[in-house]
């Protein structure tokens, strides 16, 4: 099997290389727009163990040409745009993150363009590849280049498979045993059941045991308390919502944003690593380290600050979710997955072809939703506010159109204004 990469100078590549070491996958084209990252990152290659051919295409269309798969991991704006993102919201005293609020509304205006030209070129040069979408944010980009390829993009993410195995960990079974209920949107979704071989839900039990909770990162995150009231395990990046004065103190309090601290790292790594290659692997694994180690820092730091545990820093996740569901599509044996997918029926009150992240069983005809119990109000109306947003988001981008993109961050939960929605419209105008 043939697959591509496309944004192949990003900085996680390797990890999926890694993961490709004795699959399937007979040969990797990368392709990005940036030839030296992508120098670099073939350098960094060059120190893992041998795995699939490794080819560099000159173009878009080469890249795809003969693709089985293509995976679309592309940063438009760079670190730089994110940097932007971040500092724009916050100067009007909202937050600004990377897929969350009006910074993932402002990432997802200049990305959205971009994505669906891939789609376009995806149809017109390998109507037969499956896109898997690494590509943040990853529910409204995923829903744009939907309307082009339809079911033959699926969006994947580490955060729901990661929550799933801390979970397992604290309640003490194996987290390749069990089964669960996950659902909502990408970035914002709840892990309701937690079913053992035997049948036996095991959530009840863990969010009753307030020792077990406080030994995984979520149970950190959200507290014992709000967990027990809330009846599930929250992914962790609703913590922008639920605790939304505290993320925003802590991020307003930080020195630099995530976004300037991955700016200046990456920016060092590339630069060093370009100038010793013998040394790029060993570069790369103690920047992505230092990466992990940091993830969600303001976060940590909005519930006493605390370390990762050193099982969630080996920065895998997304890449072994990517390799189980190309196997599965591949060879036609099927499996579950939380992914980002076509809604259907699995929750009435969205459009069938809004993108919902949700467990699917996947086989050779693609991911499908499972039935799922129905949302509570407060998780529906959350959903349903952010699936108004994502959806304006695409329109704005799609039409230019200055009345979707002030609807998509007005609305946004986490914009308190729409005079504070026009302002950032207004400054990034200003940038641009």
């Amino acid at each position: 099997m043939r697959l591509t990469i496309l944004g192949g100078g990003g900085f996680r590549v390797p990890l999926v290389y890694g993961a490709l070491v004795g699959s399937e996958i007979t040969e990797l084209t990368l392709y990005d727009t940036d030839p030296l990252r992508l120098g670099v990152i073939r350098s960094v290659l060059d120190g893992l163990p041998p795995g699939p051919r490794v080819r560099v295409a000159e173009g878009l269309d080469d890249a795809l040409r003969g693709a089985d798969f293509v995976f679309s991991a592309i940063r438009v704006g760079g670190t730089a745009g994110r940097v932007q993102d971040e500092r724009l919201p916050l100067a009007e005293g909202v937050l600004g993150q990377e897929t969350v609020g009006a910074g993932g509304v402002l990432y997802g205006l200049r990305t959205v363009p971009v994505a669906l030209h891939i789609a376009e070129r995806v149809a017109a040069v390998a109507p037969d590849a499956w896109v898997i979408n690494f590509t943040n944010p990853a529910g409204t980009v995923t829903e744009a280049m939907a309307s082009v390829l339809g079911d033959r993009v699926i969006g994947i993410c580490d955060s729901p498979v990661g929550l799933v195995r801390r979970a397992a960990r604290a309640a003490g079974a194996d987290p390749d045993s069990v089964s669960y209920d996950y659902v909502g949107l990408n970035h914002l979704g709840w892990l309701r059941s937690l079913t053992a071989p035997d049948g036996r839900d095991l959530l009840p039990g863990l969010l009753a045991d307030s020792t077990a909770l406080g030994s995984f990162e979520e149970g950190k995150l959200f507290g014992a308390e709000w967990l027990r009231a809330l009846g599930s395990l929250p992914n962790e990046y609703l913590h922008y919502y639920y605790f939304r004065r505290e993320t925003l103190a802590a991020v307003r309090a930080a020195d630099e944003t995530r976004g300037e601290f991955l700016d200046h790292q990456q920016g060092e790594f590339f630069a060093r690593a370009a100038e010793h290659p013998d040394r790029a692997h060993a570069l790369w694994e103690s920047t992505r380290l230092e990466r992990e180690e940091t993830y969600m820092a303001d976060s940590r730091a909005a519930t006493g600050g605390w370390q990762r545990d050193s099982c969630d820093l080996d920065g895998g996740g997304y890449d072994r979710v990517a390799l189980a569901l190309m196997r599965a599509i591949a060879s036609g044996g099927g499996t579950r997955l939380i992914l980002n997918v076509r809604n259907g029926s699995t929750v009435p009150a969205l459009p069938a072809d809004a993108i919902v992240e949700t467990v699917c069983e996947v086989d050779s005809r693609g991911a499908r939703p499972v039935p799922c119990a129905p949302l509570g109000e407060a998780e529906l109306g959350l959903m349903l506010q952010l699936k108004a947003v994502e959806r304006a988001t695409v329109e704005a981008a799609v039409f230019k159109d200055r009345d979707a993109a002030l609807r998509a961050l007005a609305l946004h939960p986490l914009v308190d204004s729409p005079a504070v929605a026009g302002r950032i419209l207004a400054s990034v105008s200003a940038e641009a």
